[in-house]
């Protein structure tokens, strides 16, 4: 399975789902309704990244006064495979793929969300000729 190179990469494609989502009249809505702060720390790359639902933002890091909901910690191939619909959110929490601390029946009911994302996520890493990412 294929990551990122770096932390720049997880920001410009696992933080681009979210800019491109809030962007979207159907998805946007919803997730700013969910109240939720979702937090990803990622090994190899070493990253994080925190979405902030009812502010519409994406951020690098922790921020002041934001308080995750829920953090979900991965490895960046997981996340990339993820994106792509490779990975059962569930099954990956079950066999210790991914771990989440904190509210993970709010997580859970994102899912559905997230399977819109998908070919967003796919669509960029073929516009920038990422085939090495392409599971």
């Amino acid at each position: 399975m294929s990551s990122f190179s770096n932390e720049d990469e997880v920001y410009r494609y696992i933080g681009g789902i979210f800019e491109s989502a809030f962007e979207d009249a159907e998805i946007g809505p919803k997730l700013v309704d969910t109240g939720l702060v979702l937090k990803f720390s990622f090994t190899e790359p070493d990253s994080e990244l925190v979405i902030d639902m009812p502010g519409k933002q994406v951020h690098r890091a922790d921020t002041d006064g934001l308080t995750p909901s829920a953090t979900m910690s991965m490895k960046g191939e997981v996340a990339n495979a993820y994106w792509q619909g490779k990975v059962n959110l569930p099954f990956a929490m079950a066999r210790g793929k991914i771990s989440v601390e904190g509210n993970v029946a709010s997580l859970l009911k994102l899912a559905p969300l997230g399977k819109k994302l998908y070919p967003v996520y796919i669509d960029h890493l073929t516009n920038d000729g990422r085939q090495d990412l392409l599971v």
